[in-house]
């Protein structure tokens, strides 16, 4: 019997909390599809000439994100230009990219989202050391080195030429940058050069130590950035550059477009999260044009700022991301949707369940009860004293049927007390039986 009963409690166990666990792992199935794609273990980022600080930076990156085993790819290019192409690119593209101030003009795309504006980039502008030039207009006729196609130094210049009308004939524009155009200027095949270049640049260096060229201090810098918002003012302070030989020898009003970082949308957010701390982590510092954690900055950009980027500038890296290495912050955010099925389903069902299968056991038991009360004289009441064989009888069979109820073990207890309840019913029949069969005798007078 036991074991029947056994084979009776598994069944009822199925039927309770089978469909519950049915719609609990349906639940999270569900759930699953909203769970985000892990992140890439690979990146690509398109940089600049390998002599440009773009490229250094994106080596930089590449070190810091490797610790958290993500790998950075740096591709080399010819500068923004090239890099708005690649990230518009639908196939062999890049992920993210830098990309020059002003440049986001040339993007044809919607699809493209700043992830912030990272240090400014000073406009160097210098001509030759005999020439009488005091602005950019003076340059007319010129032949001016106005850097690579592709490059965003070439991009900056025309704006700034074209302001000053200097972009068609008598000027001739050569489209020559770095290290090449310094070349030229110094060889004077060139009366001005442009460069957009960190003042750690060795071409910088070089010329500013130069005698046969000098720097052009931009007087109506105020204009131009009025005309141009993603430019900045700035200072070349005097001696800044080499104390020892005073370079630059007197003040210097520099124009600054900020490089910023650039990527696709859907670019997945644990990965802004990781190259924003990279950015914070090498430009937090600042340097000779910007404060200490002035950059990474939302100032300064060209296209719609990252929601996620954004919320990393107002509240910092995630909280598990500040408490747990990448990849287990990474998995915990991922699944944290599957605990919706869980509080939602898993939870109150299984604290739901028990419930109903004790009631659904117990209710085998305590159905025969109401049997049990046909045939009790103390709530029937006919003659009970002249049917107590019939209710013996009917007491019989129910006691045969309760013999056979399947009770798993652990409520054992109730069965055997609806049995002692059905015995103490029979002794109180029979008592009643026994009174009927042998009256007592009325007392004589």
């Amino acid at each position: 019997m036991f074991r029947k009963a056994e084979e009776r409690a598994f069944k009822d166990y199925l039927r309770i909390f089978g469909p519950a666990a049915f719609f609990t792992v349906l639940g999270f199935i569900v759930a699953y599809q909203f769970v985000q794609p892990a992140p890439p273990k690979k990146v690509v980022i398109a940089t600049g000439m390998k002599e440009g600080a773009y490229y250094a930076y994106g080596k930089s990156y590449s070190e810091i994100l490797a610790r958290d085993g993500i790998m950075l790819e740096v591709l080399s290019t010819a500068g923004s230009v090239e890099n708005i192409k690649l990230l518009e690119a639908e196939t062999g593209g890049v992920d993210v990219a830098f990309l020059q101030g002003g440049t986001g003009s040339l993007a044809t795309a919607d699809d493209l989202e700043s992830l912030g504006s990272l240090y400014l980039e000073p406009l160097w502008i210098f001509c030759r050391a005999h020439l009488s030039v005091k602005q950019i207009s003076d340059l007319k006729g010129k032949r001016i080195a106005v850097g690579r196609e592709g490059s965003g130094t070439r991009v900056l210049s025309m704006q700034l030429l074209e302001v000053n009308g200097l972009t068609s004939a008598p000027n001739l524009l050569v489209p020559e940058g770095g290290n090449k155009a310094a070349k030229m200027l110094l060889e004077g095949r060139v009366g001005a050069a442009f460069f957009v270049t960190s003042h750690h640049s060795s071409v910088v260096k070089m010329l500013l130590g130069s005698e046969k060229v000098r720097l052009l201090s931009l007087d109506r810098a105020e204009a131009y950035t009025t005309r141009y918002r993603f430019l900045k003012k700035v200072r070349l302070p005097e001696g800044v550059i080499d104390f020892e030989k005073n370079i630059p020898s007197r003040d210097l009003t520099l124009l600054a477009p900020a490089a910023q970082l650039v990527a696709r949308k859907g670019f997945h957010p644990a990965l802004i999260d990781l190259l924003l701390q990279a950015a914070e982590g090498t430009h937090g510092p600042g340097g000779l044009f910007e404060e200490p954690d002035e950059f990474p900055s939302t100032k300064y950009l060209d296209f719609p700022l990252n929601k996620e980027a954004r919320r990393f500038y107002e509240s910092g890296p995630p909280f598990l991301r500040r408490h747990l290495p990448f990849w287990a912050a990474t998995l915990v955010d991922r699944l944290k949707i599957m605990l919706l099925p869980l509080l939602v389903l898993l939870l109150p069902f299984f604290k739901l369940m028990p419930l109903v299968y004790r009631w659904r056991v117990r209710s085998r038991i305590y159905r025969w009860y109401s049997e049990l009360e046909g045939v009790d004289p103390r709530i029937q009441k006919d003659d009970s004293g002249g049917r107590v064989e019939e209710y013996l009888a009917k007491l019989d069979r129910i006691e045969d049927k309760v013999t056979k109820v399947p009770i798993p073990l652990s409520y054992s207890k109730e069965l055997y007390d609806l049995r002692l309840h059905i015995e103490m019913l029979r002794n109180e029949l029979r008592k009643t039986g026994e009174k009927n069969t042998f009256p007592e005798e009325k007392e004589q007078p």
